[in-house]
This record gives C-alpha cells, sequence and structure tokens, in this order.
C-alpha cells in the first residue's frame, strides 16, 4: 500500500491510502468519499500534466508520499 496525498489549495489536504495497480478513476473514487464531491467532478493533476481515469498509479509512477493537485471541474 502506498499514501499519497491531494491537496486542493482552499485548505484541504486529503491522504489516502491505495494500491499501485490502482487506477487513477478508483484513486478519485476514494477521494470523492472522503470530500463528498462526485469523482466526476474531479481533476487530478502535477505541474501541466493531467492525470488520466484509466491509467494506473504504477504507469504513472506514483510513488508513497506523492502530492496530487486537486481541482474540481
Amino acid at each position: 500500500m502506498i499514501e499519497v496525498l491531494a491537496n486542493d489549495r482552499l485548505g484541504k489536504k486529503i491522504k489516502v491510502k491505495c494500491l499501485p495497480s490502482d487506477s487513477i478513476g478508483d484513486l478519485k473514487k476514494i477521494i470523492s468519499l472522503q470530500i463528498g464531491t462526485p469523482y466526476d467532478k474531479l481533476i487530478l493533476k502535477k505541474g501541466n500534466s493531467v492525470y488520466k481515469d484509466h491509467i494506473s498509479l504504477d504507469d504513472y509512477e506514483v510513488h508513497d508520499g506523492f502530492n496530487f493537485e486537486l481541482y474540481y471541474g
């Protein structure tokens, strides 16, 4: 299991435990349960890149302690 953080820069920092084999879509569903926002309204970014729902965390080389930028769309 790895632990990743999602920061929306509005005061919410969400810690999520997940597996490296989970997809970005699975991660969004876990985050949406914690913050009460529908998962299809969440956008995960890092720098200029937007993470696609169907690709796994392992494929994106997301490691333990990784920080995502969380946006609402």
